[in-house]
């Protein structure tokens, strides 16, 4: 039955056919995933957004959705998957809280589905549990849990594009990879695109190790192994053909989003300069990377678009920028007749 919540109603239990948004009330059987994954509750904002809770059976787990509906729901849309970086979009770090990306996709006649959860997790897959970061399952998730109960819960067309940045960049090309027809259009900002090579081998586990506290034997077994050449983008760029593609980075040096006290610093002023200087080298680092997948893709003769920067470190103005750059490249696949 549906109960209220301090600025929300929650709605336990999503028709296939109703959209949440706009029949709140209805209460009638939940929509499930073929593994055994559902919706737990609604959270209706307004008409337009809305947070879903959805149990993954794959983790065991309940992670949050937020979702932004298109204003004309009177037939089905497409959806556009957002994911974030490191922390998941746990904390304030998030394309909902950083950038204007929502106001910008507004009146894109699409549904945004931003996944919460995953921080440090490479959006992986991982062997086994982690002592720290616990049980990991997100290609499943993202790929195969939570697709069918966004397509039932929200009624679209099934047709979907993903994005993401930063730690997002192998998993969302990996989704792209091995769910083929499920994310027509994929983009990556400042993302990592290959780790079975070193230097993309040091930054995961920078990221998962150093940052996360976890260890990246649990997520893909020993360094070097085969399970980090299995999920290496750039190894297995053939399987990206049909997909529209695009990948943005800088080159490190700062920009006009680097300016202490600025809109996008989520740092004290007087931290600015180191953390600019890390988002130059991390940002470097993916400048080469980037450079690797389209030689590769070239030799494959795959097309894709990329964007390189002059200038731009690692941070949230430059990935609000290229989301509206890479807005072009998603449409193709969201809208493939228009």
């Amino acid at each position: 039955m549906a109960v209220l919540a301090v600025g929300a109603s929650i709605i336990t239990g999503i028709p296939v056919s109703a959209d949440p948004a706009t029949a709140p009330g209805v209460t009638i059987e939940a929509v499930t995933s073929p593994n055994g994954s559902f919706i737990e509750k609604v959270e209706v904002t307004d008409s337009r957004h809305l947070r879903l809770h959805v149990y993954s059976a794959a983790m065991d787990a309940t992670f949050p959705v937020d979702v932004q509906r298109p204003a004309d729901t009177s037939t089905p849309k497409p959806a556009l998957y957002l994911l974030n970086g490191a922390g998941g979009g746990e904390d304030r770090a998030s394309w909902q809280l950083r950038t204007d990306a929502l106001d910008f996709l507004a009146d894109k006649d699409i549904n945004v589905v931003q996944v919460i959860g995953g921080k440090w997790s490479f959006y992986a897959d991982w062997i086994k549990p982690d002592p720290v970061l616990g049980v990991n399952k997100w290609q499943t998730y993202i790929g195969e849990e939570l697709p069918p109960l966004i397509d039932a819960a929200l009624g679209t067309n099934g047709v979907n594009a993903i994005a993401g940045l930063s730690m997002s960049g192998v998993p969302v090309l990996n989704l792209a990879i091995n769910h083929p027809g499920l994310f027509r259009s994929a983009a990556v900002y400042s993302g990592l695109t290959q780790v079975s090579d070193p230097a993309g081998q040091q930054a995961v586990r920078a990221t998962v190790e150093m940052y996360g506290g976890g260890d990246t034997e649990n997520m893909w077994g020993p360094i070097g192994g085969p399970l980090w050449v299995a999920n290496d983008p750039l190894v297995n760029a053939e399987k990206l053909r049909g997909t529209h593609l695009f990948v943005s980075t800088g080159t490190g040096i700062p920009g006009i989003h680097d300016a202490p006290g600025g809109p996008f610093r989520m740092e004290k002023p007087a931290d600015t300069p180191k953390t600019v200087a890390l988002g130059a080298l991390i940002e470097g680092a993916i400048f080469l990377g980037a450079h690797n997948l389209q030689a590769r893709l070239g030799r494959l003769d795959i097309p894709a678009t990329f964007v390189y920067r002059d200038t731009g470190t690692h941070s949230w103005g430059y990935w609000q920028d290229d989301l509206k750059s890479s807005w072009p490249v998603l449409a193709k696949g969201l809208f493939p007749a228009a």
